[in-house]
């Protein structure tokens, strides 16, 4: 059964040439023009993926992804923004999206983006088991992992540091958890691309800099260590200093 599209985009050219696109390539599509139709219809039937664009009028989709994670709707959402500034990408992470293309955008990174949220949720709801590298940090106790001051339990989806639970957002735990099994090594941007949205963005992408400096606003506390370094021209690691 092909997969369902929920698309939220108030300018009307942009909309049908994605719902074209995206109808060619084998979803089916929902396009509503605004964020009140956009909530509407999730609440009607929900979809397996949102496609929302951040400045829609009277509710935007920074609103309706607020609504919706506020509700406990941990659907996938991929957010179309024309803001290239990182605290604006910032934003939409911080209102629960998972994912964001900047326009003008290419159709293709539309899809593998898609592509790639699709296959973790599909991943999460089948308790894929998760690739343990043989360096992985000691399991503790029940079905914790720890490194570097950090606890984690996948199963639950939850972390603390020290005694602080940390709320994430699907991508950024994934990237956290990757990090974590891996702590100690140097991951490099490709790998980190490849494992946590199923493609490699290229040289020119600032994506997985923004989740980890996002991930980083979370994780550091003052007078402690900060956990995820920077290899410059590598990648990143985490490490307690």
């Amino acid at each position: 059964m092909s997969q369902t599209v929920l698309l939220a985009e108030d300018d009307r050219a942009i909309r049908h040439a994605l719902e074209r696109a995206l109808t060619l390539e084998g979803y089916r599509v929902t396009a509503v023009a605004d964020g009140v139709e956009a909530l509407a219809q999730a609440h009607r039937t929900p979809p397996d993926v949102l496609v929302l664009d951040v400045m829609m009028p009277g509710i935007d989709g920074l609103q309706v992804c607020r609504v919706l994670r506020a509700e406990g709707d941990r659907t996938p959402i991929l957010m179309l923004t024309a803001l290239v500034e990182t605290q604006d990408r910032i934003a939409g992470l911080d209102a629960g999206a998972d994912d964001y293309v900047v326009k003008p955008f290419d159709v293709e990174e539309v899809f593998a983006r898609l592509r790639a949220l699709l296959r973790r949720t599909s991943e999460a709801n089948g308790a894929a088991p998760v690739e343990v590298p043989k360096q992985a940090p000691a399991e503790v106790p029940g079905r914790l992992i720890e490194a570097a001051g950090l606890r984690m339990d996948p199963q639950a989806r939850r972390v603390w540091r020290g005694a602080r639970e940390l709320e994430l957002t699907r991508t950024e735990f994934e990237l956290l958890e990757l990090l974590v099994r891996n702590a100690g090594i140097v991951l490099d941007h490709s790998t980190i691309y490849d494992r946590i949205w199923g493609y490699d963005f290229g040289p020119g992408s600032k994506n997985l800099a923004v989740y980890v400096g996002y991930l980083r606003r979370k994780l550091d506390e003052p007078g402690a260590p900060q956990l995820i370094h920077t290899v410059r021209g590598v990648g990143y690691v985490l490490r307690e200093d």
